[in-house]
């Protein structure tokens, strides 16, 4: 049974596997095809119109995205009439999209505004009337900008393909005009549709400070909200996170991540976060040394054991931390202690 399939690409012969697309085998081999509603893991869109290819046999261009590599294909992805075809395709994107590039925050990490550079587009013709979309989202973390939407459809399959939900939908007006329709009952605001936006209609509305991506500096960690290892970027500017995004190179999550992940980051910057042990005097918490409260603990422990015994004492760990640190804590809570009084936050 044959497992791969031989077909010819701009004049190279390239082999690739067998149920795969145009545009699969043509990256295996490193041969570029320009891509805008395409996303690695997502079934494909083919709304935009950009991945278009030739195939000897085929009358007209067909996208790459969606057609499957049969053995023996000629395909060329390059040429006047498809550089032509793909232009066209920009611009009627362009016709209602507001071009606000220097204050858009997607500004320098845009997909569309890489390929209008990319394929030379200096003009647009007649540009559609301006239309009021005013738009409350589904949640105040994620700000929807409906003029700013291509309905490339990115957003609408995430929802329903990596998070299982189906909360996006897109539609349209007589008028033409589409937008965003979110179901607020079952969104959840994961972010998976900002993670997958290739432009500025969806993007964080939590931080004060928007940082462009030349000026944030990327430091990738382990998130600390449970103990699955999803890995992230941490984007800093002026020493302060100012947003949270999913790595798509590593780990578990594929660049997915939950709300609290992906939002959940103003605890690092807050002046209400504990510098200093605290213990209780006189009815009140004050500051101490860490000998000081690590000794307390230790003696009443070791006080309550004497009078009542190891399992008089109760152990709650945390989801928060990593999976090491709550094996070392049931194990410290089991040998040391001398009880299997543990729980864990997780379990409720």
């Amino acid at each position: 049974m044959m497992s791969s399939i031989t077909l010819t690409i701009d004049g190279k012969d390239i082999v690739a596997g067998k149920d795969v697309t145009v545009l699969q085998a043509a990256k295996s081999a490193g041969i570029y095809i320009p891509t805008l509603c395409y996303h690695d893991r997502l079934s494909p869109i083919g709304s935009c119109g950009l991945c278009i290819v030739e195939i000897d046999g085929y009358e007209n261009p067909v996208p790459a995205c969606s057609t499957s590599a049969v053995e023996g294909m000629k395909i060329t992805t390059q040429s006047d009439r498809l550089f032509k075809l793909r232009q066209n395709s920009l611009k009627s994107l362009l016709v209602n999209h507001p071009l606000d590039c220097p204050v858009c925050d997607k500004s320098g990490e845009c997909r569309l505004q890489d390929l209008v550079f990319e394929l030379g587009v200096t003009e647009i013709g007649t540009r559609a009337p301006r239309k009021s979309q005013a738009v409350v989202y589904a949640t105040t973390l994620i700000k929807y900008r409906p003029q700013r939407c291509i309905a490339c459809l990115r957003c609408v399959t995430a929802c329903k393909e990596i998070k299982g939900v189906g909360a996006l939908d897109m539609r349209t007006d007589s008028e033409g005009f589409s937008q965003l329709s979110v179901d607020t009952e079952t969104c959840v605001s994961c972010g998976e549709c900002l993670q997958v936006c290739p432009t500025g209609a969806l993007t964080e509305n939590v931080s004060r400070i928007k940082g462009r991506l030349f000026l944030v500096k990327k430091i990738p960690t382990t998130c600390t909200y449970c103990g699955c290892g999803c890995q992230i970027n941490l984007n800093v500017m002026d020493n302060q996170v100012v947003s949270v995004t999913g790595r798509n190179d590593i780990g578990v999550n594929k660049g997915s991540l939950c709300v609290k992940g992906r939002f959940g980051y103003e605890f690092i910057a807050s002046d209400q976060r504990l510098k200093k042990p605290l213990i209780k005097r006189d009815g009140k918490f004050v500051e101490a040394t860490w000998d000081e409260a690590l000794g307390l603990v230790a003696n009443t422990f070791t006080r309550i054991i004497n009078e009542n015994g190891a399992d008089a004492i109760g152990g709650f760990c945390s989801a928060r931390c990593t999976n090491e640190d709550n094996y070392l804590f049931q194990k410290f809570m089991r040998a040391v202690i001398g009880t299997n009084n543990v729980d864990h936050c997780a379990r409720l």
